[in-house]
């Protein structure tokens, strides 16, 4: 079973960056096709962020330009750089497999402030 860890989040004003982290166990295969969702209160979670295995990074246009997606094979890690940080940002942010999700992880709170 593969485990998931979330880093990174905090409280930013607005116009601020976070680098999330997401560390995943077992092989790098694991983290070959993946990507970052938020959830907000009472809001279904959502894709923000992906990058598919040896295809581009796609992004959720109310992010796209602020945040970059990656990994880090010799870590197991993928990130999420958020630059030019919204209150409307604010969320739980996770990381997981686009498809045939893995266990959720506990995920890292991101809150911007106005």
């Amino acid at each position: 079973q593969v485990q998931l860890v979330e880093s990174g989040g905090g409280t930013v004003q607005a116009g601020g960056s976070l680098r999330l982290s997401c560390a995943a166990s077992g092989s790098v295969d694991n983290i070959r096709s993946m990507g970052w969702y938020r959830q907000s209160p009472g809001q279904a979670r959502e894709l923000v962020a992906a990058v598919p295995n040896g295809g581009s990074t796609n992004y959720a246009d109310s992010v796209k330009g602020r945040f970059t997606i990656s990994r880090d094979y010799a870590k197991n890690t993928l990130y999420l750089q958020m630059n030019s940080l919204k209150p409307e940002d604010t969320a739980d942010y996770y990381c997981n497999r686009p498809v045939r999700n893995y266990a959720w992880g506990q995920g890292t709170q991101v809150t911007v402030s106005s």
